[in-house]
């Protein structure tokens, strides 16, 4: 929502071309993807033992049950479903993904999300 209204905000004002906002985001939504999945590879499974895996743990269940559940596809619905957007690239990295696999589908998903927040940011424009 934060960035809803940010990226609203610089459009209503002219602040910046809607490109550049989206591309912008895409680039922050891929990087910080990336750093989870490479993060969920580093500490491995010895993640579930964790003081912070107790505290979350309906939303790992939830985000490792998206993962088995769809697979691949996991990727573009952890991009689109705010509650697990944030552990399912962690998650992907702990269950031992494919990099490269990761890297194109998680390209395709943040490319389709920085297109649909382009499309909402117009619409709200043209609201206003």
């Amino acid at each position: 929502m934060l960035l809803l209204a940010i990226a609203t905000f610089i459009i209503q004002y002219d602040l910046a071309p809607i490109e550049l906002v989206c591309s912008l985001a895409f680039a922050g939504a891929f990087a910080g993807d990336h750093l989870g999945f490479h993060i969920g590879r580093i500490i491995g499974p010895g993640f579930h033992k964790t003081k912070i895996a107790n505290k979350y743990a309906k939303s790992i269940s939830q985000g490792q049950d998206l993962i088995q559940k769809f697979g691949s596809a996991a990727i573009f619905i952890g991009r689109f479903v705010p509650a697990v957007r944030s552990l399912v690239p962690a998650l992907m990295g702990l269950s031992g993904f494919s990099r490269i696999r990761y890297s194109l589908f998680d390209a395709l998903a943040c490319l389709l999300w920085a297109i649909a927040l382009a499309l909402i940011v117009l619409g709200i424009e043209t609201v206003l």
